[in-house]
């Protein structure tokens, strides 16, 4: 019973957000490594490749208190509405660069497209180095209830903040000026 609810929940969460664009077809074996199978320009450094987190590493990730700004966004590269609002999490990583400010991208993609589609979508999006693979089939109903007051993991995207002992969830599409204004309330 445990496991019919548990994949149920993954389920939700995985299918929550309508997959809104249509994705090119991907002939690379997908691979449970991290190494990238994306070839770089001649004159470019080699792509860092992907860290992938556990749940429970996650959950120390998730937990860190000290005078830093932990931004944590839980999206996948299908959902329309995490898309759209990655630019404006980029637009405040260029503003806070240098300052005690931290933001995280984690996607929740299964492991079959973290070699082919999750790398060509965060070197599009130009978040790599501020992206964590995490494995959601590996979710269960006490790692949400252990990190968060309101998600549940039924939908996507998710945004997390954390400074010391306060903390800020938000369901849904984040907008620019929502993003502003919770980080604002952080930063006082």
């Amino acid at each position: 019973m445990k496991k019919i609810l548990l994949s149920a929940i993954i389920a939700v969460t995985m299918f929550s957000c309508k997959k809104e664009t249509e994705k090119a077809a991907d002939s690379t074996a997908a691979n449970d490594s991290v190494s990238t199978t994306v070839s770089e320009p001649e004159n470019m450094p080699p792509a860092v490749a992907l860290k992938v987190l556990s749940p429970q590493q996650t959950t120390d990730f998730l937990k860190k208190k000290n005078d830093t700004l932990y931004v944590t966004n839980f999206f996948a590269t299908w959902c329309g509405p995490c898309v759209r609002e990655i630019p404006h999490f980029k637009d405040k990583i260029a503003e806070f660069e240098g300052k005690p400010v931290k933001i995280t991208f984690i996607s929740l993609d299964t492991k079959e497209v973290w070699n082919s589609e999750v790398p060509k979508f965060v070197d599009k999006q130009g978040i790599r180095n501020n992206t964590i693979l995490l494995d959601g089939g590996q979710l269960d109903g006490s790692f949400f209830k252990n990190n968060f007051e309101k998600w549940d993991g039924g939908a996507i995207p998710f945004t997390y903040m954390r400074k010391g002992d306060q903390t800020d969830e938000y369901l849904g599409m984040m907008t620019a000026e929502l993003l502003d204004s919770k980080i604002k309330t952080f930063l006082k």
